[in-house]
């Protein structure tokens, strides 16, 4: 259903109370209700994420070994633990760990401790998550992959409740949660301890957010409308709290990896769109005005102050610590509690000046970096792990990968579904349509100027933030092909086979990569059967 403008001729007579119908027209077209049981709103997206979570937590100790980046990521969240901040590794640390020890760090006497700190390029709070699991499980494969599986398990069920919200549509909610649970980059991600899957949840949820915020603003303007005098601007909707916590939960995106800004901007300026098209909806004279003047200040303490406020927490661990890398304690300490204050700041916005840095002229060659423009088309996955174990599979030569790739049923029925969603936005101008899009180009727009400016080196798997809105596209067209709920049954019937049919052939792509997603040991032929393309996937 698209959101229209409601006639300006209601407002013709201000001082008349509005009409019955047109009550329940401007309610209807502001929040339009959900349809169907409230109890399988939540069982259908539940069970959904349980089957997402078995995929993600069965065996998720295999392989036995530091995958890719983990050597970093792993360590560096066992250094919070133990020292609140990253900390300089000794050679070999893996083998170290592999073999039991967790003493994995160099020795340094107290007068030189910075020069044991560790100079790391990314925020600390997705290391901290790992943190959990480590602290939970031990400093095993498993307890450093935990906190991955567990906020990627819940990411089903935010997208399967965010998809309904967003359809009215429970059915509609748990394809979108069922292609997530089946999607091979989501789930090898979930499955190893690096940042993106964290980055990629903090996104979600705080999108998801926003749309409920969306919900329950026009239910408030709806209120207004009914027992208000009329205004050309309309009231001032209060302090919003499900955005305030879509706020917070952007500001912790950016406190995994500092791509978390491109979602914050982009979503701001979707959420003030939102305001006035609300304002416009309720047939205000001056929308604009209105969201300006009523929802702009509250926007920006929401999603501007809150968010930088969640990042500075973030770092507590390096502002309380005197390991942290460019901390320069002795100088903070020496000079009492205000220079402290003034100093540490001094000492941490230089750190991040020198990460900036770092990233602007990250260019190192490396043999699975890619090109944004081939992300969606799988052509250079990151191989994360890759063994040829000796007579464990009952043939001559085994494999053993995983291997960082998107379910391809999935991905490419994803960019027919974008551009779906391109053409129903230009005819319609309907705000899901145009969030979905926004929310896929915030993740992979940004990257086309760091890959021309700076050639910097990137990875396919940079691309998993746009994994949720690749497949809301896909839910918010298979809504399209259903067609509505009175639609003649033929239709719906042809709708429903083509719908159905895409999510079994999903499922059953999904399966016959499951074995390079998950580290199973296969022999050599059934691995290589798997590589889609030779050349980009080995």
């Amino acid at each position: 259903m698209a959101v229209t403008d409601f006639p300006n001729q209601a407002f013709e007579q201000p001082e008349s109370e509005p009409s019955a119908a047109s009550v329940v027209s401007v309610r209807d077209r502001l929040v339009p209700p959900m349809p169907g049981s409230a109890m399988w709103g939540w069982l259908g997206p539940l069970l959904v994420t349980v089957f997402g979570a078995f995929l993600r937590f069965v065996n998720l100790g295999r392989p036995n070994s530091v995958m890719f980046d983990e050597t970093y990521y792993a360590k560096d969240a066992w250094s919070l633990v133990n020292f609140l901040a990253e900390r300089t590794m000794v050679k070999d640390a893996d083998k170290v760990l592999m073999a039991g020890g967790t003493e994995i760090w160099q020795k340094c006497a107290p007068t030189e401790i910075d020069k044991c700190a560790s100079y790391v390029v990314h925020p600390p709070l997705g290391k901290w998550l790992i943190a959990v699991g480590e602290q939970l499980f031990g400093m095993t494969p498993f307890g450093w992959r935990f906190a991955g599986a567990l906020l990627g398990s819940l990411s089903i069920l935010i997208l399967a409740r965010v998809a309904r919200r967003m359809t009215r549509s429970t059915l509609l909610g748990c394809l979108a949660g069922l292609l997530l649970a089946v999607e091979g980059l989501h789930l090898v991600l979930s499955r190893t301890a690096l940042l993106d899957i964290f980055l990629m949840f903090f996104v979600l949820a705080g999108f998801a957010c926003l749309v409920v915020d969306r919900d329950r603003a026009r239910q408030r303007l709806a209120d207004w409308y009914e027992s208000s005098p009329i205004s050309d601007q309309g009231p001032w909707l209060g302090l919003r709290p499900w955005r305030l916590a879509g706020g917070i939960l952007l500001g912790a995106a950016c406190a995994v990896k500092w791509s978390g800004i491109f979602y914050l901007v982009a979503f701001i300026v979707m959420a003030l769109l939102w305001d006035a098209g609300a304002r416009r909806a309720v047939g205000l004279r001056r929308p604009y005005s209105g969201a300006l003047g009523k929802d702009l200040p509250t926007l920006l303490g929401a999603m501007g102050l809150l968010p930088a406020l969640t990042y500075l927490v973030s770092w507590t661990g390096w502002f309380i610590s005197a390991t942290g890398w460019g901390r320069n304690w002795a100088q903070a300490t020496s000079q009492g509690p205000a220079f402290f204050v003034f100093d540490s700041v001094r000492s941490w916005l230089n750190y991040h000046f020198q990460v900036l840095s770092f990233h602007s002229g990250l260019s190192t060659p490396h043999n699975y970096q890619s090109e944004p423009w081939s992300w969606p088309l799988l052509l250079r996955p990151v191989a994360f792990f890759y063994e040829s174990p000796k007579g464990s599979c009952g043939a001559e030569t085994c494999s053993q990968a995983v291997l960082g790739v998107g379910t391809p049923v999935i991905w490419y029925g994803g960019l027919a579904a974008l551009i779906a969603m391109i053409a129903w936005y230009v005819a319609t101008r309907d705000w899901r349509a145009g969030a979905v899009l926004l929310g896929y180009a915030a993740g992979w727009v940004p990257w086309f100027y760091w890959a021309i400016a700076d050639h910097r080196t990137m990875f396919m798997f940079y691309a998993i933030p746009m994994v949720p809105f690749m497949i809301l596209a896909i839910t918010l067209a298979a809504g399209l092909i259903l067609g509505p709920a009175d639609a003649v049954p033929s239709r719906r019937l042809l709708g429903s086979v083509v719908v159905g049919g895409f999510a079994v052939l999903a499922i059953i792509n999904f399966w016959w990569l499951y074995p390079v997603l998950t580290a199973e040991i296969i022999p050599y032929a059934d691995w290589s059967s798997r590589m889609l393309f030779k050349k980009g996937w080995i």
